[in-house]
């Protein structure tokens, strides 16, 4: 599976981005699909995470009431809706996959891995 992250860029406190997560090569509809995001000097965290059926979704505490992850099965895509954007949310975004069903927090869960879109927000 080939995951391609696109949809970010620099933007304002305050506004909204949506990231896109567009998979080839393969089907991921069978997939739980999570967003990472990584800021410079600190580790890959966690933001989000949706089931592979789109019934159950997980958040980081940072991003409850703010971010919403979807997917649309019938065009491979996982989306990521940003919200209410903070200078705190600036990392590079990074989209995977989850072949095996979990444990959802932890990274070596998932298989396969985009390339990361920047996200850069200020104040």
């Amino acid at each position: 599976v080939q995951l391609q992250a696109s949809g970010g860029g620099l933007v304002q406190a305050g506004v909204s981005l949506r990231l896109s997560c567009a998979a080839s090569g393969r089907t991921i509809r069978n997939y739980d699909m999570g967003w990472f995001r990584q800021a410079p000097g600190k580790e890959r965290d966690l933001v989000a995470v949706i089931s592979w059926s789109g019934d159950t979704t997980y958040y980081a505490d940072s991003v409850k009431g703010r971010f919403t992850i979807s997917r649309a099965n019938a065009k491979n895509t996982v989306y990521l809706q940003m919200n209410s954007l903070k200078p705190e949310d600036t990392a590079v975004y990074y989209c995977a996959a989850d072949t095996g069903g979990g444990p959802w927090t932890l990274r070596s869960s998932y298989d396969y891995w985009g390339q990361g879109t920047q996200v850069t927000v200020s104040s």
